[in-house]
C-alpha cells in the first residue's frame, strides 16, 4: 500500500505519529493487545477515513473488521491525533509577528445541504449553492500553509467570514501586509483594484492586478492541498458539531505533512 496516496504520510511520517499516540496511551496505562487491529492499523485506518473520505462500511471490508469496530477506532484514535497534533505549525498570531506578508482566502467545506441544529438556512450558501460551513485559509507567499481558522456559516461572505472568526482585528492590529482577493476590499487587506463603471482600466492598475493575482496563486495551491484530505471537499458526512474538530485535525495533519512539526519529545 502506497501510504503517500492512501493516508497522506510517508512511512517515516506514520512511523512518528504512530509512536506520539503510543507515548500517550501507555502513558494512561492504556494498551491494545486485544483489539483485533494494532496501534498502527488503526491510525492508518483513522488516516484512510480521513485522506478518501471512505464510507466506514467500505473501510471495514479493507481491514476485515465490522462497521462498529471502524466507528470506534475513529472515535478512539481522532482525539488522541488532535492532541500529539496540537503543536504543529505556528498560529496565525505567531506568523503575524514574522512581519513577512501573508496571504487570506476563504474556502466552503460542504456539509451535504444539512442545517444545523437551530440554524435553518444559515449553512446554505448561496454562491456555491451547497450547504457548508466557510473558513479562512492563511498561508505565505512561498506557498506554505500557515493555519485555518474556525468555521462560520457557509452563508456568510468573505467579508463578514473573517470578521466573524476573530483575524481580521488580529490582521489589522498587526500592522502585517496581507493580501486577497476583491471579496475583501472593504478591509485593510491588498486587493485588486476593481473596475469603475465607465471608465477602462489603466495599464498601471492591469500591472498592478496582474501582479496580485500572480502572488494569490499560492493560496490556491495552498488550498487545494488541504482539500486532497477529501473529508472536507466531498461532502462531510458525519456529526456536523464535530466538524470544527476534523478541521483543526485535517490542518494540523496537512502542517504535519509539510514538515511544521516539533520532535516527539517536545509534543508533552
Amino acid at each position: 500500500m502506497h501510504y503517500q496516496t492512501t493516508t497522506g504520510l510517508d512511512d517515516e511520517s506514520m512511523i512518528e505519529l504512530v509512536a506520539r499516540i503510543h507515548q500517550i496511551l501507555t502513558g494512561r496505562g492504556i494498551e491494545l493487545k486485544h483489539h483485533r487491529l494494532g496501534l498502527y492499523r488503526q491510525v492508518e485506518l483513522v488516516l484512510i477515513l480521513l485522506r478518501q473520505d471512505m464510507v466506514q462500511m467500505c473501510a471495514a471490508d479493507l481491514y476485515h473488521i465490522w462497521q462498529p469496530s471502524v466507528s470506534r477506532i475513529w472515535r478512539r484514535i481522532l482525539p488522541l491525533m488532535d492532541e500529539v497534533l496540537g503543536l504543529n505549525g505556528i498560529s496565525l498570531e505567531q506568523a503575524l509577528t514574522q512581519g513577512e506578508p501573508i496571504l487570506i482566502d476563504g474556502t466552503f467545506i460542504p456539509t451535504r445541504n444539512r442545517p444545523a441544529s437551530g440554524q435553518g438556512s444559515a449553512n446554505f450558501s448561496g454562491k456555491h449553492h451547497v450547504g457548508c460551513l466557510s473558513i479562512q485559509v492563511a498561508g505565505t507567499l512561498t506557498g506554505d500553509l500557515i493555519a485555518t481558522s474556525a468555521p462560520v456559516a457557509g452563508s456568510r461572505h468573505d467579508s463578514a467570514a473573517i470578521g466573524m472568526c476573530g483575524w481580521q482585528d488580529t490582521l489589522q492590529d498587526s500592522g502585517t501586509t496581507w493580501i486577497a482577493d476583491t471579496a475583501y476590499i472593504a478591509t485593510t487587506a491588498i486587493t485588486p483594484i476593481k473596475k469603475t463603471p465607465g471608465r477602462d482600466r489603466l495599464e498601471w492598475e492591469k500591472q498592478f492586478n496582474h501582479d496580485i493575482s500572480s502572488l494569490r496563486a499560492a493560496i490556491e495551491h495552498i488550498i487545494a492541498g488541504l482539500k486532497n484530505w477529501t473529508i472536507l471537499s466531498k461532502g462531510y458526512r458525519g456529526r456536523l458539531a464535530e466538524l470544527p474538530q476534523i478541521i483543526r485535525i485535517v490542518t494540523h495533519l496537512e502542517l504535519y505533512r509539510i514538515g511544521w512539526y516539533l520532535p516527539m519529545n517536545n509534543t508533552h
